[in-house]
Protein backbone atom coordinates (compact mmCIF):
# COMPACT_ATOMS: atom_id res chain seq x y z
CA UNK A 1 0.00 0.00 0.00
CA UNK A 2 1.25 3.26 -1.39
CA UNK A 3 0.76 5.68 2.02
CA UNK A 4 0.76 8.81 -0.55
CA UNK A 5 -1.09 11.87 0.07
CA UNK A 6 -1.05 15.54 -0.67
CA UNK A 7 -0.47 16.82 2.78
CA UNK A 8 2.98 13.77 3.00
CA UNK A 9 4.21 14.81 0.20
CA UNK A 10 4.33 18.85 0.85
CA UNK A 11 5.73 17.89 3.90
CA UNK A 12 8.41 15.95 2.63
CA UNK A 13 11.21 16.69 1.32
CA UNK A 14 11.74 17.33 -2.82
CA UNK A 15 14.74 15.72 -5.05
CA UNK A 16 13.90 16.25 -8.48
CA UNK A 17 16.50 15.80 -11.60
CA UNK A 18 13.93 17.63 -13.78
CA UNK A 19 15.23 15.78 -16.71
CA UNK A 20 14.53 17.69 -20.27
CA UNK A 21 14.15 20.70 -19.04
CA UNK A 22 10.71 20.00 -17.36
CA UNK A 23 9.40 18.30 -20.70
CA UNK A 24 8.22 15.11 -18.57
CA UNK A 25 6.36 17.05 -16.40
CA UNK A 26 4.28 18.06 -19.52
CA UNK A 27 4.13 14.55 -20.36
CA UNK A 28 2.62 13.61 -17.61
CA UNK A 29 0.30 16.64 -17.44
CA UNK A 30 -0.36 16.04 -20.57
CA UNK A 31 -1.73 12.35 -19.81
CA UNK A 32 -3.66 13.42 -16.52
CA UNK A 33 -5.60 16.22 -18.18
CA UNK A 34 -6.67 13.82 -20.92
CA UNK A 35 -7.36 11.16 -18.50
CA UNK A 36 -11.20 11.01 -18.27
CA UNK A 37 -11.30 9.57 -14.73
CA UNK A 38 -9.28 12.31 -13.35
CA UNK A 39 -11.21 15.02 -15.63
CA UNK A 40 -14.63 13.70 -14.22
CA UNK A 41 -13.83 13.94 -10.15
CA UNK A 42 -12.57 17.41 -11.18
CA UNK A 43 -15.46 18.61 -13.08
CA UNK A 44 -17.67 17.00 -10.42
CA UNK A 45 -15.78 18.26 -7.57
CA UNK A 46 -15.37 14.67 -5.97
CA UNK A 47 -11.84 16.35 -4.58
CA UNK A 48 -14.06 19.05 -2.91
CA UNK A 49 -13.32 22.75 -3.44
CA UNK A 50 -9.66 22.07 -4.15
CA UNK A 51 -10.24 19.40 -7.05
CA UNK A 52 -8.59 21.71 -9.60
CA UNK A 53 -5.25 22.12 -7.14
CA UNK A 54 -5.47 18.46 -6.11
CA UNK A 55 -5.17 17.69 -9.75
CA UNK A 56 -2.35 20.35 -10.70
CA UNK A 57 -0.36 18.75 -7.94
CA UNK A 58 -0.94 14.85 -8.95
CA UNK A 59 1.56 16.17 -11.76
CA UNK A 60 4.24 17.23 -9.65
CA UNK A 61 3.52 14.30 -7.04
CA UNK A 62 3.95 11.68 -9.85
CA UNK A 63 7.23 13.52 -11.16
CA UNK A 64 8.66 12.81 -7.85
CA UNK A 65 7.95 9.92 -7.70
CA UNK A 66 9.90 9.05 -10.45
CA UNK A 67 12.86 10.66 -9.34
CA UNK A 68 12.88 9.09 -5.93
CA UNK A 69 12.30 5.50 -6.79
CA UNK A 70 14.55 3.71 -9.79
CA UNK A 71 13.67 1.42 -12.46
CA UNK A 72 9.76 2.21 -11.44
CA UNK A 73 7.34 -0.93 -13.11
CA UNK A 74 4.14 0.34 -15.01
CA UNK A 75 2.25 -1.56 -12.25
CA UNK A 76 3.72 0.18 -9.83
CA UNK A 77 2.55 3.46 -10.85
CA UNK A 78 -0.68 2.25 -11.84
CA UNK A 79 -0.73 1.39 -7.86
CA UNK A 80 0.36 5.12 -6.74
CA UNK A 81 -1.78 7.15 -9.54
CA UNK A 82 -4.64 4.37 -7.67
CA UNK A 83 -4.01 5.18 -4.58
CA UNK A 84 -3.56 9.05 -5.12
CA UNK A 85 -7.19 9.33 -6.71
CA UNK A 86 -8.48 7.31 -3.56
CA UNK A 87 -6.86 9.65 -1.54
CA UNK A 88 -7.78 12.80 -2.72
CA UNK A 89 -10.93 12.43 -5.21
CA UNK A 90 -12.29 8.96 -2.99
CA UNK A 91 -12.70 7.53 -6.72
CA UNK A 92 -12.02 4.45 -7.61
CA UNK A 93 -10.70 3.39 -10.97
CA UNK A 94 -12.85 0.45 -12.28
CA UNK A 95 -13.03 1.41 -16.19
CA UNK A 96 -9.39 -0.63 -17.09
CA UNK A 97 -7.75 2.91 -17.77
CA UNK A 98 -5.08 2.41 -15.04
CA UNK A 99 -2.49 0.39 -17.17
CA UNK A 100 -2.47 2.45 -20.20
CA UNK A 101 -2.36 5.68 -18.30
CA UNK A 102 0.67 4.01 -15.86
CA UNK A 103 2.14 2.73 -19.34
CA UNK A 104 2.16 6.22 -20.93
CA UNK A 105 4.01 8.69 -18.19
CA UNK A 106 6.45 5.10 -18.10
CA UNK A 107 7.17 5.67 -21.82
CA UNK A 108 6.97 9.31 -21.45
CA UNK A 109 10.40 9.00 -18.89
CA UNK A 110 11.86 6.52 -20.30
CA UNK A 111 12.00 8.44 -23.99
CA UNK A 112 13.08 11.96 -22.13
CA UNK A 113 15.98 9.86 -20.18
CA UNK A 114 17.02 8.84 -23.53
CA UNK A 115 16.55 12.46 -24.64
CA UNK A 116 13.77 11.25 -27.35
CA UNK A 117 12.21 14.93 -26.94
CA UNK A 118 10.55 14.93 -30.28
CA UNK A 119 8.60 11.64 -29.68
CA UNK A 120 7.68 13.21 -25.91
CA UNK A 121 6.39 16.54 -27.78
CA UNK A 122 4.70 14.73 -30.59
CA UNK A 123 2.96 12.79 -28.28
CA UNK A 124 1.91 15.26 -25.69
CA UNK A 125 0.58 17.85 -28.75
CA UNK A 126 -1.47 14.54 -29.80
CA UNK A 127 -2.92 14.06 -26.68
CA UNK A 128 -3.60 17.92 -26.10
CA UNK A 129 -5.69 17.18 -29.57
CA UNK A 130 -7.71 14.77 -27.92
CA UNK A 131 -7.91 16.52 -24.82
CA UNK A 132 -9.84 19.68 -26.61
CA UNK A 133 -11.80 17.64 -28.88
CA UNK A 134 -13.49 15.71 -25.95
CA UNK A 135 -13.90 19.22 -24.37
CA UNK A 136 -15.44 20.47 -27.50
CA UNK A 137 -17.83 17.55 -28.11
CA UNK A 138 -18.85 18.04 -24.37
CA UNK A 139 -19.75 21.14 -24.85
CA UNK A 140 -21.88 20.02 -28.67
CA UNK A 141 -23.43 17.94 -26.97
CA UNK A 142 -24.51 20.16 -23.72
CA UNK A 143 -25.81 22.77 -26.33
CA UNK A 144 -27.56 20.60 -27.84
CA UNK A 145 -29.64 18.74 -24.86
CA UNK A 146 -30.22 22.24 -23.67
CA UNK A 147 -31.70 23.32 -27.40
CA UNK A 148 -33.63 19.58 -27.43
CA UNK A 149 -35.29 20.57 -23.97
CA UNK A 150 -36.50 24.39 -25.61
CA UNK A 151 -37.79 22.75 -28.33
CA UNK A 152 -39.72 20.38 -26.16
CA UNK A 153 -40.70 22.81 -23.99
CA UNK A 154 -41.96 25.18 -26.82
CA UNK A 155 -43.96 21.92 -28.42
CA UNK A 156 -45.19 21.17 -25.14
CA UNK A 157 -46.15 24.77 -24.45
CA UNK A 158 -48.19 24.91 -27.98
CA UNK A 159 -49.92 21.51 -27.12
CA UNK A 160 -51.30 22.78 -24.10
CA UNK A 161 -52.24 25.87 -25.76
CA UNK A 162 -53.99 23.68 -28.12
CA UNK A 163 -55.72 21.33 -26.04
CA UNK A 164 -56.84 24.86 -23.79
CA UNK A 165 -58.65 26.15 -27.18
CA UNK A 166 -59.95 23.50 -27.52
CA UNK A 167 -61.27 23.00 -23.89
CA UNK A 168 -62.70 26.20 -23.73
CA UNK A 169 -64.79 25.68 -27.67
CA UNK A 170 -66.16 22.46 -25.94
CA UNK A 171 -67.24 24.59 -22.92
CA UNK A 172 -69.10 27.04 -24.93
CA UNK A 173 -70.62 24.65 -27.32
CA UNK A 174 -72.17 22.63 -24.40
CA UNK A 175 -73.01 25.89 -22.91
CA UNK A 176 -74.65 26.73 -26.30
CA UNK A 177 -76.44 23.59 -26.80
CA UNK A 178 -79.84 22.91 -25.49
CA UNK A 179 -80.43 20.86 -22.23
CA UNK A 180 -81.78 16.67 -22.46
CA UNK A 181 -84.81 16.79 -21.10
CA UNK A 182 -85.35 15.33 -17.45
CA UNK A 183 -85.46 11.20 -17.30
CA UNK A 184 -83.96 10.54 -20.46
CA UNK A 185 -80.28 9.51 -21.22
CA UNK A 186 -77.97 11.50 -23.88
CA UNK A 187 -77.32 9.31 -27.45
CA UNK A 188 -73.85 8.04 -27.40
CA UNK A 189 -73.51 9.08 -30.88
CA UNK A 190 -74.73 11.28 -32.98
CA UNK A 191 -74.93 12.53 -36.60
CA UNK A 192 -76.32 16.32 -37.46
CA UNK A 193 -78.59 16.88 -40.83
CA UNK A 194 -79.10 20.33 -41.64
CA UNK A 195 -82.67 20.99 -43.01
CA UNK A 196 -83.87 23.41 -45.50
CA UNK A 197 -85.99 25.34 -43.20
CA UNK A 198 -83.25 26.06 -40.49
CA UNK A 199 -83.98 22.84 -38.15
CA UNK A 200 -81.56 20.54 -37.19
CA UNK A 201 -82.76 17.42 -36.71
CA UNK A 202 -80.62 14.92 -34.82
CA UNK A 203 -81.09 11.09 -35.18
CA UNK A 204 -79.49 8.28 -33.44
CA UNK A 205 -77.38 5.75 -35.52
CA UNK A 206 -78.67 2.51 -36.67
CA UNK A 207 -76.62 0.01 -35.54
Amino acid sequence: LIAFSMATAVAGTTRSTNISGGLFQEGIRAVLESWAVLRIAVQNGFGGVSSQEKADWMVTAVEQYFYDNDDLEPCEVEDLLSELLNNEFDTVVEDGSLPEVALQICTFFSQCRMGKEGEVRQKIAQLSRTHSSVELKIVKEAGREESDESEEDEEEDEQMEVMECETSSTVQSCQSAPSVAEGTNPPPTFEENNMEDGWTVVRKKKK
